[in-house]
């Protein structure tokens, strides 16, 4: 309502802050004038993981995965980007008409199936090493869990890779492979991509070829953080198994 959203006006000047994140789904028009109405760039959760997951991506799948993610986001907004656009003048659609509006969603939906199929390629040749794997008859474990639950540091200690692990979140989007021999037993264990809570299903989607990875496990290990509240381990927890029964 026009009332919290004259307090949120007011907060903004009073930190003098430069932007405001949402813990939320927003739409264009939401965004629009709120951001109208505080002064600075508005977004919402979701637009926040993607950046997050934009600057982490370092491989060509991630990036594609990112990119992949990024356009399906914008889709369902850019007619509304664009009317609002006119409205207001603001830069970065100046006189689109409806034919411009049209060519602007056709280049999204092609953008979007030529990445599908880049990832498509991907995902066969990752189906290639999977078969060779199978070869060895070597059991294969893979480490799960909450986005900055500790998966990278414990797979760098039992492989002794020296992958980058950080205390921000999703710093692994890509699967990493490596042979392990413990106590004379030999498995292949693998890293992947951590979890978050309310992931939208076009993200879970856009990165299906990396996590599919999970269903071809003998064992799946699910990492957990104990040195957080209760409340935080549990609702964790909860959002790691939906991803887990999502992917069947």
């Amino acid at each position: 309502g026009e009332g919290k959203a004259e307090k949120l006006r007011n907060i903004v000047e009073d930190l003098d802050a430069k932007i405001v994140i949402f813990d939320a789904k927003l739409k264009s028009s939401q965004i629009f004038n709120l951001t109208k109405i505080t002064g600075c760039e508005v977004i919402d959760r979701e637009r926040l993981i993607l950046e997050i997951f934009s600057k982490r991506a370092t491989t060509t799948e991630a990036k594609l995965q990112v990119e992949l993610a990024e356009l399906i986001y914008e889709k369902p907004r850019a007619k509304e980007k664009v009317r609002l656009a006119r409205i207001s003048e603001q830069p970065g659609f100046y006189g689109l008409g409806q034919y411009e509006i049209d060519i602007y969603e056709l280049h999204l939906s092609r953008r979007i199936s030529k990445i599908k199929m880049k990832l498509k390629q991907i995902s066969k040749r990752r189906d290639l090493y999977r078969i060779q794997r199978q070869k060895l008859e070597i059991p294969i474990v893979s480490l799960a869990g909450y986005t900055g639950a500790g998966k990278t540091t414990l797979f760098n200690n039992l492989t002794g890779d020296t992958k980058e692990m950080s205390e921000s979140h999703f710093t692994t989007l890509t699967t990493s492979t490596r042979k392990v021999e413990l106590d004379g037993f030999k498995l292949l264990l693998s890293d992947t991509v951590g979890f978050i809570s309310r992931l939208p299903h076009y993200m879970i989607d856009a990165f299906k070829s990396t996590l599919h990875e999970l269903t071809y496990a003998n064992l799946i290990l699910l990492i957990i953080d104990v040195s957080q509240p209760i409340k935080n381990m549990v609702r964790q927890y909860d959002s790691c198994v939906d991803i887990l029964i999502e992917l069947g």
